[in-house]
């Protein structure tokens, strides 16, 4: 019998569960533009982190720098079939990005392994599509993480951040009220998402897109200057509608008991 008052946790993955910095998808985004004569800088494809691909892809494209820099490489403004020809780049991208990203972050396995002991459901959603998502889904399996249920983009008839992809897995797991639910997400659209279906919404300001560090990278900084470039992402995701703002996903059940 769980003590704590849920019935479900749903996880993100990128910078949540796995890719400790959220580092992959801003890789192979980052190249399919190449690819087209559009140069992208990474603060540039973080903004929209936690957004359907498709639908990442279409607001990149309507930032006038990008959208002016696109019509100088292409000789015309883009167009939906613009967008259709760069996610049959990027799915073959992201999915080899994905892959060689695919190591769990550092808790996730024992937190996973104490929430089942404690008898609550696991459940995960993505920005990524079922394709992109496939070698993940086995790497997380070996490494002792295999959700009860994983909705990806498109899978749905919006992304975040609206409820549905949460709505898809209390549906299909059957869990109810969504008040017993909490989503776990590192990106301002992933707490948008938990906070517009009426979830205990949870965000995570170091291991994710925030922050955009690898481990290592991460590790290495100085106390003071952790704690300087972590206030501000903490202070966003909170104004995105988070209930509760940790570090990483291994802080998530002390946290949670702490709120309880």
């Amino acid at each position: 019998m769980t003590d704590l008052p849920f019935d479900l946790v749903i996880f993100d993955w990128a910078g949540t569960m796995v890719d400790f910095g959220c580092r992959a998808p801003v890789a192979a985004l980052i190249a399919a533009f190449a690819r087209r004569g559009v140069d992208l800088d990474e603060p540039t494809v973080r903004a929209d982190m936690g957004k359907a691909k498709a639908d990442h892809v279409r607001a990149l494209l309507a930032k006038p720098p990008v959208a002016a820099a696109w019509a100088r490489a292409r000789g015309a403004a883009s167009t939906e079939a613009d967008v259709v020809a760069l996610m049959a780049d990027l799915e073959p991208l992201m999915r080899d990005a994905a892959a060689a990203a695919s190591a769990l972050i550092p808790g996730a396995a024992a937190t996973v392994a104490e929430l089942r002991r404690l008898g609550i459901k696991i459940a995960s959603s993505t920005g990524y599509t079922r394709q992109m998502m496939g070698p993940v889904v086995t790497r997380a399996a070996e490494q002792g993480y295999a959700p009860d249920h994983l909705v990806c983009a498109n899978e749905t008839p919006a992304g975040r951040p609206t409820p549905l992809m949460i709505y898809k897995a209390c549906a299909d797991l059957g869990v109810w009220p969504l008040s017993r639910v909490v989503k776990v997400d590192d990106s301002e659209a992933g707490v948008e998402e938990g906070r517009n279906a009426g979830c205990f919404s949870v965000g995570l300001a170091a291991s994710g897109n925030g922050l955009g560090l690898s481990l290592e990278a991460y590790e290495a900084l100085g106390a003071g200057e952790r704690e300087a470039r972590l206030g501000p992402i903490r202070a966003s995701l909170r104004a995105a509608g988070a209930d509760l703002v940790i570090d990483t996903v291994a802080d998530l059940i002390p946290a949670l008991r702490r709120t309880a």
